[in-house]
């Protein structure tokens, strides 16, 4: 493909319009653009850098490290965008925070959901590498909401996510006037009897790409919908904003730690206590 058939602008990103000197080595990555409105309060200090179509980026600290959160809005296509020009502008750790469907009925509105692994029904990461390649979260980033959610004291689960291109036939639900999809009836029992914990859309393509180019990518959603008990209600909205904040600090203070150990990677003979 010609050279000049691509973007010409160096200095900014197309989508995004973020540079290198806009965004900090972590981004938080919600779908809503209003979101930031819920995460911001969680930092120390923080700056709008960019604004354009559903990509809105702010930077800022939180316990003087580095934070930054752009948001994607719906769905893994945007998301992989996103992710795309962050990486060509210096971001290394992407942490998709939203909310989703609960699918295991020990689970309760408002309860957050860490991300190991999950499920791609999203057509996405299909384009980028072959349909059995596992998207897969980055264990440090794990590591790090867990202890995030455990500081905060906040009730959470880990496991299976499966991302999904539909939030009604594509999760289960009717479409208009009663259309069902075919497979959509057994769906959620089948992620059930799977074990999967959640239903979302993006986390899959950015824990997908994230690994593709060796970057680092987890999500942690706040449950709005209990689909095993068929309740819907935006509880605990800001736990999964303030979890993923506090997570960033943990991992730069994970990777200072490592520094000064000399080891490339976390493991359990490390120790985040003072």
């Amino acid at each position: 493909m010609p050279a000049d058939s691509e973007d010409p602008h160096t200095d900014v990103q197309y989508h995004l319009e973020v540079g290198p000197d806009d965004v900090a080595e972590t981004v938080l990555l919600p779908g809503n653009p209003e979101r930031l409105e819920k995460i911001v309060p969680h930092w120390d200090d923080h700056e709008i850098v960019a604004h354009h179509r559903e990509y809105r980026t702010a930077t800022g600290t939180v316990e003087e490290t580095p934070i930054s959160v752009t948001s994607t809005g719906i769905g893994s296509p945007s998301a992989a965008i996103a992710v795309e020009e962050l990486a060509r502008v210096g971001c290394e750790t992407f942490i998709r925070v939203g909310s989703c469907g609960a699918l295991q009925p020990e689970m309760s509105i408002g309860d957050l959901v860490i991300t190991t692994g999950a499920v791609r029904q999203e057509g996405t990461s299909d384009e980028y590498v072959r349909e059995d390649y596992p998207a897969v979260a980055d264990y440090e980033v794990v590591s790090a909401l867990v202890a995030a959610a455990e500081r905060l004291g906040y009730d959470y689960h880990t496991g299976i996510t499966m991302s999904a291109d539909s939030f009604y036939a594509g999760q289960g639900r009717e479409g208009y006037d009663g259309y069902r999809a075919a497979g959509s009836e057994e769906l959620v029992d089948q992620l059930v009897e799977a074990n999967v914990k959640n239903i979302e859309m993006e986390a899959s393509a950015i824990c997908t790409l994230a690994n593709l180019y060796g970057l680092r990518a987890g999500a942690v959603c706040t449950v709005y919908a209990d689909r095993d008990g068929g309740e819907f209600a935006t509880k605990g909205e800001s736990r999964a904003a303030e979890t993923a904040s506090l997570a960033t600090h943990l991992l730069a203070r994970m990777d200072e730690i490592k520094r000064e150990a000399g080891v490339d990677r976390w493991h359990a003979g490390l120790s985040l206590e003072e």
